[in-house]
Parts: structure tokens; C-alpha cells; sequence
């Protein structure tokens, strides 16, 4: 693909987004910017959080995973269900009952100041990470594909990346981000489907053969039943529903959105549908993984795995899990492989990247500065506006320092990072809604820091404690039940 093509596949884009950005700012005020006014519609919210939930690293990730963990992703996809359902019937009542804007608000009511600004900075410092691993993979696509064989240097690649999110969410926020990620999620789907097709007809492969194909091939194995694996079905299943309960129903981020939508019925109904819809997608990006290694065989490309990790060889470079499709799609496929993935990317990754920076900025506006959402003065736009540079200034340089540090796939260091982050939100909120005990607030940030410590040891000597037992994403669960029972150690019983 030439700098000149994907430049402009770049820039018309970017270009469609701050067109929908000026419409939908139009008339905005700080409640447009936190709220959307409460107005959004729950299918267009539900729609559009497929793009958001899924990300960059769906797209990218997930189907690169394939070669280490086949298709044992989907049982953590079935446990989302359970998280969905939690979600819409315990934390969406709570929410819409305390007109929430910012969910961390719950704590201070529930439990105090401290407790409040605990929950609120471990969604800032998660979050942080999460968007910036997430910006990190589609500023490496952009890299390979425009800013790299200009010779621009990857930095400048991430800061351009981040200014162009920042263009179009700036004013109006939340309400902006309803609508571009309903665009982005058509223009996600619409890539994973049309380079399926495309790759099939490549290696002359009709439907038929494709599912053949398919189903023989062993990466497309289902279900994980060694119980000592990190990829064990109830460690998967269990894991999927916690990580959905944190990552969705106790992150800024997506319950934002939830909370534009007017009644809670209707954001429930959003909720369902929206889970429902994740089995068919997520099957597809696996299936679309599986299909990049076949091709990969077919055009003698061979994997080996180097220092733990899977790699690949492509002119004359090693290359991890991560950048198989990218590589195959730009350099190998071409054509409009190389396009359709460059637009699938860049839809997948800022529809979740886009969000993140106004929630982080929600969320720090309201928990820690105590901003006025229903004030259009001068002094809440002026303090809105800094917030959102500062936190645009934050997510580069935690990219730059994800770029020198990583060494895995993201999808298991998103996730990872999570299990120790959400781990405290998960044991504070979960003692809040079932138990009737109060705590003593000024002791719950030491509790908060010392759960991960505690789980983070418990996972590196599991094996030699435990009689060979690796931990998986289900030390979130861990993590969430120290916090719990270190709050149980500060509390009293609450006299009404």
C-alpha cells in the first residue's frame, strides 16, 4: 500500500468523524459533553458499544491469538453473559436510582470520601493503561502503513493519533462519541466480514471449503478441560464474567454511555441485546484468525516459538502474534485486503480509545474536582478543556512507554493489567451493594493497594503452593475477594 493511499484513507475518515462530530455538537453545554443529555437512543448505544467493547485489540489481537490459545478466547465470551446480566439487573438499578453521572460517586455515598476517590483513581490508573495499550496497536498499523516509509518517528505517529481524537470529542463528549461509534462499529464489522471473503478467495476457497477448512484446522478447537491450564473452561468462563462486571459494569468508560440513555429499562434493554450480539462477533475474529493462519501455511510462511513467545518470519524480521494480520494485509494481501484492514483498524481501535479520554476526563472532572456538570460558565468549560489535554498529554506517554516495554500479545496484557487494576473496584463495589456494613473510609486505600500485591504473589508461586495450578484472568476474582475481605477487617456493623 503507498504512503499517498493510505494517507488518504486516513484522512477521509478522520474526515467523515468531524463531520458527525460538528453535527452533533451543535447546541452543546457541559450536560451534552457528561451526559448527552440524556438522550440517546438504547439501540444506537448498543450498537455502537460492539466497536467500543471490542476495540483495536479485537481486531488485531484476538485473531493473532489464535496460534497461541485456538479458539479457547470464546469461552470467556460465553462467561460475559453472566456479566451482562449482573450488570443490567444489579448495578443499572443502582446507577439510575442515584442519578449517577460519574458510577464512583456511589462509593462516597455509600461509604465516604476516601472510599470515592479509591474507586475513582483505580478507574483513572486502569483505564489509563487499557486506552493506551488499545492506541498503542492502531498507531503501530498507522506506523507500517503511512508514517513509517516516510521515515516519521513512531512518537509523532501517537501524538498525531491522539490529536486527531481529541479534535472530535473535545466539545460535545459523550454525545459525539454515541453517534461516531455506531459509524465505526459498521466500518469494524464491514472489515472483519469483507477480509474473510477476501482471504478465502485468495487461497480459491468457496464458502463451503472455507468452513471445511475451518473446522479441520486444530487451532479452532472450542473447549479447555486440563484444569491445571490458564486456558481451562471454568477459569475462562468464571474470569469472562468477572472481567465483563469490572471492565464494563464498574469502568466510566461504557456505563457512560448506558447512562445517556433515558429510563433504565431501556438501558437494560441495551444491555441484553448488546451482549447477545458479542457471541456471533467475537466467533467471527476468531474465525478470521484461524483463516490468517491457514493462509499464512498456504503461502509457506512457517511459526516457531522463541523465548515462550509464537513467532513468524516475514523480510527478513521476526514477528510476533500481534502483527500477523497487519503484515499479511499491508505487505502480503495488498490491494483491498491492505485497505479494508487500515479502515477495520482504525474504526475498531478509536471507537474505544475515543471514549476513554472523555470518560477519564469525566471522571477526574467530577471525583476530583468537583466540577459542576449543569454550569456552562467559563470557568467549567476552561477547566473541562485542561482536563482533557492533560489526559490526552498522559495516554502518549504511557504509549511510548508500552512501546519499549511489551513483549506479549496485548489482548493478555489488557487483560492482565486488568486483574490486578479492577480487582480493588470489584471487592469495594461488591461489599457495598451485599453487605449492610459500614467501613472505616480512611483505611480502604491501603486496602486497595495491598489486594494486587497480595494476588500478584499468589500468581507467580501458584504453581509450586497450588500442586502445578497457573492462574488466568481468573486472578481478577482473586484479587476482587482479598479486597473484599479486607474491607470485612475495617468494618463495623452499621447502626441505622
Amino acid at each position: 500500500m503507498s504512503p499517498l493511499l493510505a494517507f488518504s484513507i486516513i484522512a477521509s475518515y478522520f474526515g467523515l468523524l468531524i463531520i458527525v462530530s460538528y453535527f452533533t455538537s451543535k447546541k452543546s453545554d457541559s450536560k451534552t459533553f457528561f451526559t448527552a443529555n440524556r438522550r440517546s437512543p438504547w439501540y444506537l448505544v448498543a450498537f455502537g458499544m460492539i466497536g467500543a467493547s471490542l476495540s483495536g485489540v479485537t481486531f488485531i489481537s484476538v485473531p493473532g491469538d489464535v496460534g497461541n490459545t485456538k479458539f479457547y478466547y470464546f469461552q470467556l465470551v460465553l462467561g460475559y453473559l453472566v456479566g451482562y446480566a449482573v450488570i443490567a439487573y444489579i448495578l443499572l438499578p443502582i446507577y439510575y436510582k442515584l442519578n449517577l453521572i460519574s458510577i464512583y460517586e456511589y462509593l462516597r455515598q455509600r461509604f465516604g470520601f476516601w472510599s470515592h476517590k479509591t474507586g475513582a483513581a483505580f478507574f483513572i490508573l486502569s483505564r489509563t493503561i487499557g486506552a493506551s495499550f488499545r492506541l498503542f496497536l492502531v498507531a503501530a498499523v498507522l506506523q507500517i502503513a503511512f508514517f513509517g516509509p516516510l521515515s516519521i518517528p513512531f512518537a509523532v505517529t501517537v501524538a498525531i493519533t491522539i490529536m486527531l481524537i481529541w479534535v472530535y470529542t473535545f466539545k460535545a463528549g459523550i454525545k459525539t462519541i454515541v453517534y461516531t461509534d455506531t459509524l465505526q462499529t459498521v466500518f469494524m464489522l464491514l472489515a472483519v466480514v469483507a477480509s474473510i471473503w477476501l482471504i478465502a478467495a485468495e487461497m480459491n476457497l468457496s464458502f463451503s471449503g472455507m468452513i471445511n477448512s475451518l473446522r479441520e484446522h486444530p487451532y479452532t478447537e472450542v473447549f479447555n478441560w486440563d484444569w491445571k491450564s490458564k486456558t481451562n473452561f471454568f477459569k475462562q468462563f468464571l474470569a469472562g464474567a468477572f472481567i465483563t462486571i469490572v471492565m464494563t459494569g464498574l469502568d466510566q468508560d461504557m456505563m457512560q454511555k448506558n447512562l445517556t440513555v433515558k429510563t433504565l429499562r431501556d438501558s437494560q434493554k441495551n444491555m441484553l441485546w448488546f451482549s447477545l450480539s458479542l457471541l456471533p462477533v467475537n466467533l467471527l475474529f476468531m474465525s478470521l484468525g484461524a483463516l490468517l493462519y491457514i493462509y499464512a501455511e498456504y503461502v509457506g510462511i512457517s511459526f516457531t516459538v522463541l523465548d515462550g513467545n509464537l513467532k513468524f518470519m516475514y523480510a527478513g524480521i521476526w514477528h510476533g502474534p500481534d502483527e500477523l494480520f497487519p503484515v499479511l494485509a499491508i505487505h502480503q494481501l495488498g490491494g483491498w485486503v491492505g485497505i479494508i484492514f487500515l479502515v477495520g483498524t482504525i474504526a475498531a481501535a478509536f471507537s474505544s480509545a475515543d471514549s476513554a479520554l472523555t470518560a477519564l476526563t469525566t471522571s477526574f472532572s467530577i471525583d476530583f474536582l468537583n466540577v459542576d456538570t449543569e454550569s456552562n460558565s467559563l470557568r467549567t468549560s476552561r477547566t473541562k478543556l485542561l482536563v482533557h489535554i492533560g489526559f490526552s498529554l498522559l495516554l502518549f506517554l504511557v504509549i511510548i512507554l508500552f512501546k519499549a516495554l511489551n513483549n506479549d500479545t496485548v489482548i493478555k496484557s489488557v487483560f492482565t493489567v486488568a486483574g490486578y487494576t479492577y480487582g480493588p473496584l470489584l471487592g469495594l463495589f461488591a461489599f457495598g451493594i451485599f453487605t449492610h456494613r459500614q467501613v472505616k473510609d480512611k483505611w480502604v486505600p491501603l486496602v486497595a493497594v495491598l489486594s494486587p500485591l497480595i494476588t500478584y504473589l499468589i500468581g507467580q508461586n501458584s504453581v509450586a503452593w497450588f500442586g502445578g495450578y497457573k492462574f488466568g484472568f481468573e486472578l481478577l476474582i482473586l484479587n476482587g475477594a482479598i479486597a473484599f475481605l479486607g474491607l470485612w477487617s475495617i468494618s463495623f456493623k452499621k447502626i441505622d
